[in-house]
């Protein structure tokens, strides 16, 4: 959308703020699709394989993740960005190691949609919430709406700047498939169907293990629901999963004050304030952003540099290596040789005394 068309977007919206009639949320109150599909994550079964990770960049032609025998990546708790949609993280709780898949949880009424005034998320009948950048106008409230914090802000093309996030596998969805994460699984720590299907799997397994689980479903209520569940043997605050989100869902936060305002008085006010806050809050993001992908450039550069200095030394001792062994046998045939003269030489002796 060019300038000239936003603003004059806005100038109409604040025209239509004066009129009597009842606010609604920016992206319209969504009460979701019935039966959607859905994902469980079961963190008693993940075992920090990070398969999922390299399915995912598979499958969304995105850089390869970490290799993956390279514990040392468990060091750093990471987020998903623009480049990695989806990682796993591992958490040390009571003398235990557990590992948690962090992506975007498609939420059945998402922040990132309500907060869209152009409309450029869209929440599908298979579940998942999928962006639509010919629509977008770059103004990024769905990074700062999103409880999850997952939406994240494209800076590497500098025309075509972009949002990125999971998408559940949208276009395998509609091909039949299952999720690149889910089929690369090797555990069953993520299983995929119909989002009652999973919810009764997960009050299966916490009814038929008790005290194995904590007796929540993460996800079922909160934020107006997920598509994305999540079962744990711990507490979930204890692997970086907010506690504190509550049941309603993000469109009706925003239907709710919207509707309480008293539109003409208090709409430039807000507005300003609101532009301040948002755009405030887009430069932490931004920060946040470019230095984790200096971080990730430099680690990036670190086992570039760490593979070429094995790869080398390896080299050397493997030449080392071979060099010995040609002087070893250089020595055994100088050997072989001497004693074979000293042989002839006996016996040319012995010879001769006859």
């Amino acid at each position: 959308m060019k300038r000239r068309a936003f603003l004059s977007l806005l100038t109409g919206t604040a025209a239509a703020a004066a009129m009597p009639v009842k606010a609604e949320a920016a992206g319209g109150e969504f009460k979701g699709h019935p039966d959607n599909m859905a994902v469980l994550t079961d963190l008693t079964k993940c075992i920090g394989c990070r398969k999922c990770e390299t399915a995912c960049a598979k499958v969304n032609d995105l850089p390869a993740p970490v290799m993956l025998e390279d514990r040392s990546v468990f060091q750093e708790k990471r987020r998903t960005h623009a480049e990695i949609f989806t990682v796993v993280n591992e958490y040390k709780v009571a003398g235990k190691d557990v590992y948690r898949k962090m992506q975007c949880m498609h939420c059945q009424e998402p922040a990132c949609a309500t907060a869209c005034f152009v409309k450029a998320f869209t929440k599908n009948p298979d579940g998942s919430v999928t962006y639509d950048p010919t629509l977008c106008v770059g103004c990024r409230y769905c990074m700062v709406s999103c409880p999850f914090n997952i939406p994240a802000y494209r800076y590497s093309s500098a025309l075509n700047p972009v949002v990125r996030k999971c998408t559940m596998c949208h276009p395998r969805l509609q091909e039949g498939k299952l999720p690149g994460c889910v089929e690369a699984c090797p555990t069953g720590a993520l299983v995929f169907g119909k989002r009652s299907e999973i919810l009764a799997i997960a009050r299966k397994r916490i009814a038929d293990n008790p005290g194995k689980y904590v007796d929540h479903i993460y996800g079922e209520h909160e934020m107006g629901g997920t598509a994305w569940l999540t079962i744990s043997g711990v507490d979930f605050e204890k692997v970086g999963m907010r506690e504190d989100l509550g049941t309603k869902a993000a469109a009706e936060y925003t239907t709710g004050v919207l509707g309480a305002l008293p539109m003409v008085v208090g709409f430039w006010p807000i507005v300003l304030g609101g532009a301040y806050y948002m755009n405030k809050r887009k430069d932490e993001i931004a920060k946040e952003e470019q230095e984790a992908a200096v971080s990730a450039a430099v680690d990036q550069e670190r086992q570039r540099s760490e593979a070429a200095a094995k790869k080398a030394l390896d080299k050397a001792a493997s030449d080392a290596k071979k060099a010995q062994d040609k002087a070893v046998e250089a020595a055994k045939k100088e050997a072989r040789e001497q004693l074979l003269a000293e042989q002839a030489a006996a016996a040319a002796a012995e010879k001769e005394g006859e």
